[in-house]
């Protein structure tokens, strides 16, 4: 059944929204977690240090990973064939 005004669809939508945020923020934090445990584990077995320079004890690390995806640009010479 769905709300009739339109404050109860806003209210609706609000509801709606925050339940999609509660499934998806754990789920992404754990995925970046299981990134650094990976990355931990590889380290040790190699014999290499790992990722334990950002933060305490490295637990920055996926957060830091984030922003340099986020930052890195694809440059293209002017107007280049892009095919």
């Amino acid at each position: 059944m769905m709300p009739e005004t339109f404050l109860d669809q806003l209210i609706y939508v609000v509801i709606i929204v925050l339940k999609i945020v509660a499934v998806l923020v754990p789920l992404i934090l754990a995925v970046a977690y299981y990134t650094y445990a990976e990355r931990k584990v590889i380290g040790y077995m190699q014999n290499r240090v790992g990722p334990n320079r950002v933060g305490f004890k490295g637990l920055l690390q996926p957060f830091a990973d984030v922003v340099k995806l986020l930052f890195k640009e694809e440059f293209s010479p002017f107007r280049a064939n892009r095919l």
